[in-house]
């Protein structure tokens, strides 16, 4: 297959607001062994891009420095020992940063064949959201078919992920949101809605499962919520942390209330996981999410969807809070 030699991907030319977010033309990168070339047709808008865009996101050396950490498109090269997918094969796939471009290198063990019946735009929006929730809310959290869930951003990306999974596995779910138009959202996907401006959802959920908690909090607030979430937990909960929009630092912390939980406090960073992590986490949606989304169940809400180089938009949209599911970005080649 010919390939240009060049391509458009989008910059973070300084930390600041979404105008920094600037269309770039760079040589089409090679695919190193292990690895294979995506020609992207879409790519997911995450919350880490944002904060990277910001300036507030820990990136260490030798992470990619151009955002988008999820795409779905076409092989169009693979690289030294790769064998599981030839060129052609449409995949979605969990990239290490670079998304937001024509072309994109990913190692070959964080790509999936496209569900069938999904478009590049709903198969764009699957990887990072599908990822974090399986690792945090699945394995790290231990949520399993009786419990109960407490989905903090119930209509995030991650949110509506995290419901319609809890759904498909049995768990009750509770999430919160802040306008009366998102709780009914939370509630068309099967969750009780909590509207934190005029609730406590301890106080809810306590009310609600007559005392005994939930078994596993799912949250982006960090440290605002911590003893909040500490105390909505059951007897032996988890509570998994995957952001910080409340406060990276937690004061005042209730170490009482978590000691006599015998609460479990964790969290994760996804980009920052080892390549074997992330295929691990891969070979888990397979088994267990792929024939869902291939059934037509659990597919992703896509909110908007931006040109590539309006990606300023698309972050000034997750930026105002006021989306449902995804945001995705059309990468026209």
């Amino acid at each position: 297959m010919t390939l240009p030699q060049t391509m458009t991907h989008i910059e973070i030319t300084q930390p600041g607001a979404p105008d920094v977010l600037q269309p770039r033309q760079v040589p089409v990168p090679t695919a190193g062994a292990g690895e294979v070339l995506v020609r992207v047709h879409a790519a997911g808008v995450n919350r880490p891009d944002v904060l990277q865009r910001a300036g507030q996101y820990p990136m260490k050396p030798g992470m990619n420095p151009i955002p988008g950490l999820e795409v779905a498109g076409e092989v169009v090269a693979v690289g030294d020992g790769v064998s599981e997918f030839k060129v052609g094969d449409k995949v979605c796939a969990l990239t290490n940063g670079g998304g937001y471009a024509q072309y994109c290198v990913v190692p070959a063990s964080q790509a999936l064949p496209i569900p069938e019946g999904l478009n590049w735009e709903q198969a764009a929006a699957i990887p990072e959201t599908f990822f974090t929730v399986w690792a945090n809310l699945f394995e790290m959290g231990g949520a399993r078919q009786g419990q109960r869930a407490l989905i903090h951003g119930g209509t995030s990306g991650i949110g509506t992920t995290a419901l319609m999974l809890c759904r498909e596995f049995g768990i009750q779910a509770f999430a919160t949101a802040g306008t009366d138009e998102k709780c009914a959202v939370i509630r068309e996907l099967g969750a009780e809605a909590i509207h934190y401006r005029d609730q406590d959802f301890a106080q809810v959920i306590a009310e609600k499962t007559a005392g005994q908690g939930v078994d596993v909090v799912l949250d982006i607030m960090g440290g605002s919520y911590l003893n909040s979430n500490v105390a909505a937990l059951a007897l032996e909960g988890r509570l998994v942390m995957l952001g910080f929009l409340g406060g990276a630092i937690a004061r005042d912390v209730d170490l009482l209330g978590i000691m006599a939980k015998r609460a479990t406090v964790t969290g994760s960073l996804l980009r920052s996981r080892t390549r074997e992590e992330k295929a691990a986490i891969a070979r888990q949606l397979r088994e267990h999410v792929w024939p869902v989304l291939a059934a037509g169940r659990c597919l992703p809400m896509i909110d908007k969807v931006y040109p590539l180089n309006e990606a300023f938009r698309a972050h000034a949209r997750m930026e105002a809070g006021d989306h449902v599911g995804k945001i995705v970005l059309s990468v026209a080649q």
